[in-house]
């Protein structure tokens, strides 16, 4: 079973930066094309970012585009997510989201149903 651990979640103001991390346990030998959902009550689970597995493809909800930036390190199993510019509306729940890749490595996925394995979540307030 692969584990999936999110951190860097926690309270702000509206400006400030948070960086998210994500690591999986299954050693890099295989791949995850993995993402970023955010959910607030009442909502449904969104992405707001994916990336493939080689790094090299990557996707932003229209919300997050120009603030929040996914990237990787396959040799430390981590994904990121830096959020830029927070906003009260960026408040929610972060999930790390991670799924076999293709053997390409080229593809991202931007649909919850996608995932095979998720994280616990963590919080993130931003206040105004």
């Amino acid at each position: 079973q692969v584990q999936v651990a999110e951190s860097g979640g926690g309270l702000v103001q509206a400006g400030d930066s948070l960086r998210l991390s994500c690591t999986t346990s299954r050693p890099r030998s295989s791949g995850f094309a993995m993402g970023w959902f955010r959910q607030v009550p009442g909502k449904e689970r969104e992405c707001v970012s994916a990336i493939s597995w080689s790094g090299r493809n990557t996707y932003y909800a229209d919300s997050v585009k120009s603030r929040f930036t996914i990237s990787r390190d396959n040799a430390k199993n981590t994904a990121y997510l830096q959020m830029n510019s927070l906003k009260p509306e960026d408040t929610g729940d972060y999930y790390c989201a991670a799924v076999e890749s293709d053997m390409s490595g080229a593809f991202y996925y931007i649909k919850k149903g996608d995932y095979n394995y998720w994280g616990q979540g963590t919080q993130v307030v931003v206040a105004s």
